[in-house]
């Protein structure tokens, strides 16, 4: 599987060389493979993690990310392939070995045990003394804000305070490895909010190599300095939250990423124009360049924000009939059909007052465009 690399200059941390003068990655999978039965769950799936990075592992349920991240806990044995940890063949290694931390969706606590002992007790079985056990356990309880709470039992606190201390209790391990798997799914929206400014400022502190698992666009967005989009055991792109937005590496990570999706149509490139549905965009200069794709059918995606939606006609607008629309306070979604395809705009206000009739106009430098049969991204103008 293929899937999009890009310069990350400024966003991670420069990589380590080893002896041999070769980049040495934190968390290296090669050609890994997990098998359930006859299920191939991971499919000959290579990833590399930079020291310090925090990496999201995003997708929908069932799609490998959770397995993919037990792989790496040791959790889950590998069929084939090879795992580095820290430039270290890990196939075979214990998980106790590996020196991780790991958070899980349930928090995992000790329910006998109060704030205190459940932070405390990796450190505590491990024999490190007393006063480091203190000294840790009381710099992750300020971190975290559970000063006061010390003394409660998990059954005492809250769902947001439960999440914390088992962020607290991974925490003080000080491990290389830090994982987290939808460590907020059980949190309410407001709670989460919270939750993923306060392990951005943990990693800032810390700067453990993070692989975060979810299924929330919001959280691998505003939590990521790089996403990988999981889908059916494999990679289907692995770059920065941006460009995972704007630029797609293909249909499917355009219709997975955002909410609505991207709008996908079947369009036709020609020297300086697009045709679309029966109608006709003139197109930047940049794309007009791009003559190796005249005359080919390709598949064209615009975002619902870039598609302007106008109660008046004007030139290059196209009349619709909406058909539906959703107020969402800051901004409003209208849903229309183009030749048998649904299509929706969003817009900042209400522009149509109640009307259905209305014009819509493509934004040629918002346009992103697909092969039609691979369904790969073909590249952006220069």
């Amino acid at each position: 599987m293929q899937y999009a690399r890009n310069s990350l200059s400024g966003l991670l941390p420069s990589l380590e060389l080893s002896d041999k003068g070769e980049f040495m990655y934190s968390i290296e999978l090669k050609n890994v493979k997990k098998v359930f039965g006859k299920t191939e769950v991971i499919k000959g799936l290579d990833l590399s993690i930079q020291k310090g990075e925090r990496l999201i592992l995003l997708g929908s349920s069932g799609c490998g990310k959770s397995t993919l991240l037990r792989l790496i806990s040791g959790l889950e044995s590998i069929t084939s392939g090879e795992l580095f940890l820290n430039g270290e063949l890990a196939n075979s290694m214990a998980p106790g070995d590996r020196n991780i931390a790991m958070v899980f969706q349930n928090y995992a606590l000790f329910p006998h045990m109060d704030v205190t002992r459940n932070i405390s007790y990796g450190l505590r079985i491990s024999h490190t003394p007393q006063d480091e056990i203190s000294r840790r356990v009381g710099e992750a309880v300020r971190i975290l804000n559970l000063g006061g709470l010390e003394h409660r039992l998990p059954r005492e606190l809250s769902g947001g305070q439960r999440q914390r201390v088992a962020l607290a209790r991974a925490l003080v391990k000080q491990s290389d490895f830090f994982l987290l798997d939808e460590p907020l799914s059980n949190l309410d929206a407001q709670l989460r909010g919270q939750a993923r400014k306060e392990l951005v400022k943990i990693h800032e502190i810390y700067h453990q190599t993070m692989v975060y698992v979810t299924h929330d666009q919001i959280e691998a967005m505003t939590i990521g300095q790089r996403i990988a989009v999981v889908h059916n055991g494999c990679i289907q792109m692995l770059d920065t939250p941006a460009n995972v937005y704007h630029r797609p590496s293909n249909t499917f990570v355009a219709r997975f990423i955002g909410s609505p999706s991207m709008n996908l149509f079947d369009a036709r490139l020609d020297t300086g124009y697009m045709h679309l549905n029966g109608h006709e965009v003139r197109m930047t200069e940049g794309w007009s360049g791009k003559t190796a794709l005249h005359g080919q059918p390709v598949e064209a995606g615009i975002r619902p924000e870039a598609i302007v939606l106008s109660a008046e006609p004007s030139e290059g607008a196209v009349p619709v009939s909406v058909q539906y629309h959703e107020d969402y306070g800051s901004r409003v979604g209208y849903y229309f059909t183009v030749n048998g395809k649904e299509v929706i705009s969003i817009m900042p206000e209400d522009i149509l007052n109640g009307c259905t009739q209305a014009f819509w106009k493509v934004d040629p430098k918002a346009l992103h465009f697909f092969d039609a049969a691979s369904g790969s991204n073909i590249g952006y103008p220069e």
